[in-house]
């Protein structure tokens, strides 16, 4: 066994039990002493962990964590919840409201900022309601890997598709191919999250909502402005894409713009970086060396070649995409798959977008947007363990690829 690998053993059972004796290990804690490991036994040089590291989502994650922050931090957010939240009166209502109404949001506004914005809003409702948690935490999470599979907007792996897979209209292919599967994956996570939880959709008294009050006036406005610029933003890089315009805005770009009003013209700039989650994007950072170095090792690939399978088949692409997604991430899964696909089909490009990303429902590393969660739900003194994600995620996420698989068979025969 390669040093590498094991190390990334290491780091996958440290994140499931969470404990090293009476220590508790933090899921960046484990991330980051990871990569240390690889760098300090020459499993891969400084220049290449470096090089390894992907600032484009660096910066795109900083930027999301400071509209964020000032989404929560000015109390516009609890505002703009109890508007669009107050008159669910039931847990069931609630629950279907923040899962439908995560999903199609990120599938403008791409997943992981959702996971950012949505996870201290989730938190409050379940503080506020007395529900729990895990099941508020877990609808968001399903909801927004399910819901951003339909748009090339919705995360960064359908976004690559879209821009290097030859998809002339990219909006429509999508659409086509992943709204109604999605739609249908949504209820089906609905009855699922029922069943898994039917002691609290039961049991639970009708909601009673409290009209809140923002917290700091110029701060809120400021982050309502960061809020309709990164709406903006995206929406113009939208209109471009359909004009099939060679003008594009980074994601990176984006973000850094919409953080720009809190940081240059509130008060509280300085406590808007002090409060940033600065352990999530060293984990980020950790998790694109530790998964360099383990590719490099070329352990993967060859056990990759020695199924002996066609590559190019949608179930093929739907497996691999979605179990190896949970090693290296779905992003660099999807950069390392698209050239393997010569001259690829709609069908294998979509194939490719719905296993990469339903990959986030199996298991916690699978996608980006789950360890947002936990990182920010611990900073709240909650979180989601690796078996209770899993216990729910691994069936759920089996029978979104096969929702998936046969609409695929019925679209394109």
């Amino acid at each position: 066994m390669n040093i590498s690998v094991l190390t990334l053993i290491a780091v996958f059972v440290l994140i499931a039990v969470r404990k090293i004796g009476h220590f508790n290990v933090k899921i960046w804690q484990s991330m980051t002493g990871g990569a240390l490991a690889v760098i300090a036994t020459g499993q891969i040089s400084g220049f290449n962990a470096l090089k390894a590291i992907d600032f484009n989502v660096m910066l795109f994650l900083f930027g999301m964590f400071v509209v964020g922050q000032a989404l929560v931090a000015g109390g516009y957010l609890y505002v703009l919840a109890y508007r669009l939240f107050n008159r669910t009166t039931s847990v069931a209502q609630l629950v279907g409201a923040v899962l439908f109404g995560a999903a199609l949001a990120s599938a403008l506004l791409m997943n992981d900022t959702l996971a950012i914005i949505g996870t201290p809003l989730v938190l409050r409702l379940a503080r506020e309601h007395n529900i729990n948690s895990k099941l508020l935490l877990l609808t968001l999470a399903y909801a927004i890997t399910i819901g951003s599979v339909m748009s090339p907007l919705g995360n960064p792996q359908n976004f690559l598709i879209a821009s290097q897979g030859g998809l002339s209209e990219p909006f429509p292919v999508f659409f086509k191919a992943l709204a109604i599967p999605t739609l249908l994956n949504l209820a089906v996570t609905y009855l699922v999250l029922r069943l898994a939880y039917r002691q609290h959709f039961i049991a639970a008294m009708p909601l009673s909502h409290r009209p809140v009050e923002l917290l700091d006036k110029r701060l809120a406005k400021l982050s309502r402005i960061s809020l309709f610029l990164l709406i903006g933003l995206i929406a113009l890089n939208v209109i471009l894409s359909a004009l099939h315009s060679t003008v594009r805005l980074e994601l990176s770009h984006i973000a850094l713009i919409a953080a720009l009003p809190p940081l240059l013209f509130s008060p509280a700039r300085l406590n808007l970086l002090k409060n940033l989650d600065w352990s999530t994007l060293l984990f980020f950072a950790a998790l694109f060396v530790l998964m360099s170095s383990v590719w490099q090792t070329g352990i993967v690939q060859q056990q990759v070649n020695n199924l002996h399978m066609n590559l190019t088949t949608v179930p093929a692409i739907m497996l691999l995409s979605a179990s190896l997604s949970q090693l290296i991430s779905n992003v660099p899964l999807v950069a390392l798959y698209l050239p393997m696909l010569a001259h690829p089909s709609p069908e294998a490009l979509m194939a490719l977008a719905a296993g990469s990303t339903i990959a986030g429902n199996l298991l916690i590393l699978g996608a980006a947007s789950n360890v947002i969660i936990i990182q920010h739900a611990e900073k709240h003194e909650a979180t989601l363990g690796f078996f209770e994600f899993a216990r729910i995620g691994i069936p759920l996420g089996l029978v979104n690829l096969l929702i998936y698989w046969a609409w695929f068979r019925y679209v394109y025969g």
